[in-house]
């Protein structure tokens, strides 16, 4: 018995479905790149967004301390400042009762420091407190050398019109100024 069935169609309905199913697949790999391409796109745009908000925020902390910070670089010295810095230092000697000149200023280039040289006089209570003074600046100071000799003694008239000695002493020393900024 012949079958009566025909079997073009039935080639076309397999060629259709083979088509279809390669059809599928292909659209399907494709859906997939595309997903994660929009996946990793999507990554680093929340990396960007998280950059930008930690730059805002680093932003706003900035400009929250620039008071403190103002403060904090008077403790260093540019190149610019060395006149201020010199100023600084010389007007601590009045406060203890002591004369004080700045003798020598050299910039050292292998360490980044400023060395000053400095001649004082006044009595020895005077001396000690200019020293202290200058310990306490708002300047990391690094005291390298200092000669402390007594001169002459000199008269001062109490007020029981007694005359006493007061002995006066001379000190030279260099300081390095070790919060310096070429």
């Amino acid at each position: 018995m012949q079958s009566n069935f025909p079997k073009m169609p039935l080639f076309f309905s397999i060629i259709f479905f083979i088509f279809s199913s390669l059809a599928f697949v292909f659209l399907y790999k494709e859906v997939n790149n595309n997903n994660q391409k929009s996946q990793l796109g999507e990554k680093e745009w929340q990396a960007e967004a998280l950059r930008r908000d930690e730059v805002k925020t680093l932003d706003s902390s900035i400009k929250a301390i620039e008071k403190e910070r103002a403060l904090l670089e008077t403790h260093f010295a540019r190149s610019s400042d060395i006149v201020p810095f010199l100023d600084t230092v010389e007007g601590l000697a009045p406060k203890a009762g002591v004369k004080a000149e700045v003798t020598s200023v050299d910039v050292l280039s292998n360490s980044n420091g400023l060395v000053v040289g400095m001649k004082a006089s006044g009595t020895f209570n005077g001396l000690y407190k200019f020293l202290i003074l200058l310990e306490n600046s708002p300047y990391e100071l690094e005291f390298i050398s200092m000669n402390m000799q007594s001169e002459t003694v000199v008269t001062v008239s109490n007020t029981e019109d007694k005359n006493a000695l007061v002995p006066k002493w001379n000190t030279a020393f260099k300081i390095k100024l070790l919060s310096f900024l070429p």
